[in-house]
């Protein structure tokens, strides 16, 4: 997905909503603690050529206490196009908790993709 650009537009009902542009055939996933959240949808925009919407719901079991971040990746290249985050249970004294999850996250997809580098190489 050269050149894909995902913009979220908003939250609603129980699912995020946004405008995934510069894809002539998108293919994404989503990621939350590891885990493929189901459900994703990515539509073309009628009388829009070149733009989908993507729809991803958020699932009840996914939250709780604390902070808890969504990555939204193209499947081919596993590159991060969006991410989004939801706290609940506390109130949201700052951003940090939410800057420091996605990190978290980040490091890990990081760290399983370093893992299998290693693996395919020596192997």
């Amino acid at each position: 997905m050269d050149g894909a650009r995902l913009t979220r537009t908003r939250i609603r009902a129980g699912v995020w909503e946004g405008v995934l542009s510069g894809s002539a055939s998108p293919a994404l996933e989503v990621r939350h603690q590891e885990a493929e959240v189901a459900g994703v949808q990515v539509t073309p925009i009628p009388d829009r050529p070149g733009e989908w919407a993507v729809r991803v719901p958020v699932p009840v079991e996914t939250l709780s206490e604390g902070v808890q971040t969504f990555l939204i990746r193209d499947k081919a290249t596993g590159e991060t196009l969006q991410h989004f985050t939801i706290i609940t249970g506390v109130a949201m004294e700052d951003d940090l908790r939410a800057e420091i999850d996605l990190l978290r996250a980040e490091l890990d997809m990081l760290k399983r993709a370093f893992r299998r580098h290693c693996v395919e190489t020596l192997g």
